[in-house]
């Protein structure tokens, strides 16, 4: 369907990537996996024909339609939820409201044989072709059925885009490309502001009813879900696997294995020969084997080991002294903005050591009930008692913004870090990918994700007994979520966990307390058992 030829991408002089070729069928289900900086949102742009290549080119039928659901959008407008969406289907209202007035200029002109008249002919005839050979559509019932899947309910339909938040918006474009129906679906991290019920309904969509599909994405088990090929970026070339993310990461590893030796037996080939040239350059009788070793070593290509692997690394909180029993007890909590009730008749009684996530729909009190641990309000009725000797450690989305602009990456780890961590900054700021000079680099200069990553070193350093954690992986690759995963798994505090990422609470979360129609309903399983009730709940309702 879609063949990129020898495509090459450089920036200033360096080469991202070259003669980088593969062919995208009709089914095909992709994930692109690289480190950052690999490149693979910028192939993502080349197969959406958002940038050039530098050189080489892509070929597809005429008709391909391809949809592209960048990472960071910039749309203003004033149409509200349902309008905005229906756009979608522009270019077949378009193409009808072009038929009728063809149609009707025809009815009232008389020049039959005239070339115009036959143009008008030969165009309505084309349109109408076109038009009538696509499947009926009931657009409204389209747009609801998807608005409806990605979250939203049926009061927002009418609210103007401009009230919602960037997470929201993003699901709006979500909604019109896969309203279009393309061929080719290109999808960058399309996760980061959804919830768990909203990303199920994409898995299942993007599985059932889509094409071909290519995604770049952190969320490990939604990739595992849709995908049945990866292709990596790395240093500059690509690695085609048919396989889904989890078969890929041991084929990888036995791919970097075979480098390895592969490097070694070179390297010590070139020692062995540079040793015989010092050895004999100055010797009359060898110097044709001399000359011959040197133009063989000059012409010898050397063998590359992919990205080094520091997944040995393992980071963990400093010890803190114990809290009491139970750190947080909520009692018949209610909360209200005005009118709009967001829960009411809340209870929940988290003990010293559990790890428990709360998860629910955007929007139903998830970190309006962390609000209330923090003590950021009174609530309405109800009470949070907060245990004895909690020490509370809490990351929130905007924890970013919280760090001091004018000092540099290593000073904000270094005023916080005692023991022997002092000595593991480099590696524990490499973990989270920051490398060389990166770490003389002032906060004002960063990011938004790379700000959120240094607030995550920050939070894994402070002595607390009770951390709260509100989408702390949204920024995070999947190397690095698993490092923090496995520092939380050890923690031998507290943990509540507010998080969409399934992969990231499984085998972390032992208790999940979801967030529904106004209420706080407790779950004794983990989150794949969760996820397995609500499937059953949701059948038994069909």
């Amino acid at each position: 369907m879609l063949t990129v030829n020898d495509v090459s991408v450089e920036f200033g002089g360096t080469t991202l990537f070259s003669d980088v070729s593969f062919s995208i069928n009709e089914t095909d289900k992709i994930a692109l996996m690289g480190k950052n900086g690999a490149g693979k949102s910028t192939l993502l742009k080349i197969l959406a024909g958002e940038r050039k290549p530098s050189s080489g080119s892509l070929s597809m039928p005429k008709d391909t339609v391809i949809a592209y659901l960048p990472q960071h959008l910039l749309t203003q407008d004033n149409c509200t939820v349902f309008e905005e969406t229906s756009k979608a289907f522009s270019e077949i209202f378009a193409m009808r409201d072009r038929i009728e007035a063809i149609n009707t200029e025809l009815t009232v002109r008389t020049d039959y044989e005239s070339d115009d008249y036959m143009k008008l002919i030969e165009e309505v005839s084309d349109l109408s072709e076109k038009f009538y050979a696509i499947e009926e559509i009931n657009y409204e019932a389209d747009v609801e059925k998807v608005l409806l899947g990605l979250g939203f309910v049926r009061e927002d339909f009418t609210r103007k885009t401009s009230e919602f938040s960037g997470g929201w918006r993003m699901r709006i474009e979500l909604a019109k490309l896969l309203l279009k129906k393309p061929d080719l679906i290109l999808l960058d991290e399309p996760t980061n502001h959804m919830d768990i019920e909203s990303i199920q309904w994409l898995e299942d969509f993007l599985v059932n009813a889509a094409k071909a599909v290519v995604v770049i994405s952190h969320d490990r088990a939604f990739v595992d879900n849709i995908t049945n090929r990866t292709i990596e970026v790395t240093m500059g070339r690509i690695y085609d696997y048919r396989a889904k993310y989890s078969h890929y990461l041991e084929l990888r590893k036995d791919r970097r294995a075979h480098q390895q030796k592969a490097y070694d037996e070179q390297q010590k080939m070139i020692a062995e020969n540079m040793e015989f040239i010092e050895r004999f350059k100055g010797t009359y009788s060898k110097t044709l084997q001399v000359q011959s070793r040197v133009k063989m070593l000059e012409k010898l290509v050397l063998v590359e080991v992919d990205e080094i692997d520091n997944s040995a690394l393992k980071i963990k909180f400093p010890p803190a002294p114990k809290s009491g029993q139970y750190p947080v007890v909520v009692t018949d909590l209610e909360k209200k903005y005005g009118d709009h009730v967001v829960f009411k008749g809340a209870n929940m009684v988290i003990e010293r050591g559990q790890k428990v996530a709360f998860v629910g729909k955007n929007g139903e009190g998830k970190s309006t009930m962390i609000k209330a641990i923090m003590k950021e309000f009174a609530p309405d009725s109800g009470s949070v008692e907060i245990g004895h000797n909690a020490l509370i450690g809490y990351f929130a989305q905007n924890q970013a913004a919280l760090l001091d602009e004018n000092v540099s990456i290593f000073e904000t780890i270094d005023q916080i870090a005692v023991g022997d961590i002092r000595t593991q900054i480099k590696n524990l700021l490499g973990a989270f990918m920051f490398h060389g000079d990166d770490i003389t680099k002032k906060v004002k200069v960063l990011s938004g994700g790379e700000r959120t990553r240094l607030a995550m070193i920050k939070l894994l350093l402070e002595p607390v007994n009770l951390l709260i954690l509100d989408e702390p992986s949204n920024h995070l690759d999947m190397k690095t979520k698993d490092i923090i995963k496995e520092a939380l798994r050890d923690f031998e505090g507290t943990v509540i966990l507010v998080s969409h990422d399934r992969d990231f609470l499984d085998g972390l979360a032992t208790k999940v307390f979801e967030f529904t129609n106004k209420r706080v309903v407790e779950h004794f399983e983990d989150i794949n058992g969760f996820l397995a009730v609500k499937k059953l709940e949701k059948l038994a309702a069909l």
